[in-house]
């Protein structure tokens, strides 16, 4: 168990070359640093590289906390937030979020103030968005899976109204279509880098049900529909959850559940073949790039908020 007040020996041992391909990725002067620790579910991470500063998701504490690149100070940057989770930006900077308690998806606006994106679908409730990315046109996706109406830790606990699916959200015209229903759990997500595909994590399936715990391709059709979906990586033992894509077409995934060796993140090459690993002493939940020159991996993990610099840029609006 790594002690966290201590130095560590260069090259980090948490970090895993499995393909020759990841190598030059890795830089041999660079650790994971624990940045903070006090959450209960840490999720959603998002760079302002405007303001140097990190906002991420602390569902069950039902806040929005903000990292400073500068101070290295942790403060909060809103409290209720209605057990905020996945976190985006959109074309014009601004702020969305996906919520559990509140059961929508929220823009906020540059003088603070907060705009409902979509809070319902045919007449339904949204059950609790989970995730959410931006794609070159505006357009909104996000996922529902529902997690924040299972129990109360997470939101508040309600019946369905509404299958777990993928959306697609117009926020100039308000138009709101479902882009895929047939994944179990559709969890993580996020586009390559021309946005000609679009990645989503499935967390509902299991190996123990005789169903690979998955993330899938589908190519993306006039950045509107979806086509060709087929299985792009198998997580294994654990699971997916938030997932980022680098410059080069690398998927960036957080990794969970699996226990110690796997917990951490899992990086897949554009085929599909795992190429690293970075192991954390807890699951991941999600990822983002940041820093002044969008080469450092952000990670929440259970409790905690991670960063490692690696040799490469996050995809921009990925």
């Amino acid at each position: 168990m790594r002690d966290w007040n201590e130095p560590v020996r260069y090259p980090d041992p948490a970090v895993r070359v499995l393909d020759p391909r990841f190598r030059k990725y890795v830089l041999g002067s660079a650790a994971v640093e624990r940045l903070y620790v006090g959450c209960r579910w840490a999720e959603g991470p998002v760079w302002f590289g405007d303001g140097r500063y990190l906002l991420w998701s602390d569902i069950p504490n039902d806040r929005i906390l903000r990292w400073d690149e500068i101070t290295g100070q942790v403060a909060e940057f809103r409290k209720p937030a209605d057990n905020a989770n996945g976190n985006t930006r959109d074309r014009q900077g601004r702020l969305i979020t996906c919520e559990h308690g509140a059961r929508r998806v929220t823009r906020t606006e540059h003088d603070g103030t907060v705009t409902v994106l979509m809070d319902s679908f045919d007449g339904k409730r949204l059950n609790a968005p989970n995730d959410v990315v931006v794609h070159l046109d505006g357009g909104v996706w996000f996922t529902d899976p529902g997690y924040g109406i299972h129990v109360n830790y997470e939101g508040h606990r309600a019946p369905f109204e509404l299958p777990e699916r993928t959306y697609r959200l117009d926020p100039a015209t308000g138009e709101a279509t479902v882009v895929e229903e047939t994944l179990v759990k559709p969890n993580g997500l996020a586009f390559s880098p021309d946005f000609g595909t679009i990645y989503i994590v499935d967390t509902g399936a299991s190996h123990k049900r005789g169903h690979p715990r998955t993330i899938s391709a589908f190519d993306v059709v006039e950045g509107t529909r979806l086509a060709n979906g087929r299985i792009f990586c198998d997580m294994g033992k654990g699971g997916s959850d938030g997932i980022r894509v680098d410059i080069d077409g690398n998927v960036w995934s957080a990794a969970g559940w699996g226990g110690e060796g796997f917990d951490g993140v899992h990086v897949f090459a554009p085929d599909g073949a795992k190429i690293g690993e970075i192991h954390l002493p807890e699951a991941v939940s999600n990822v983002c790039f940041g820093g002044v020159k969008r080469n450092r991996l952000f990670m929440t993990a259970s409790q905690s908020l991670y960063s490692l610099y690696v040799e490469t840029q996050g995809a921009p609006y990925g």
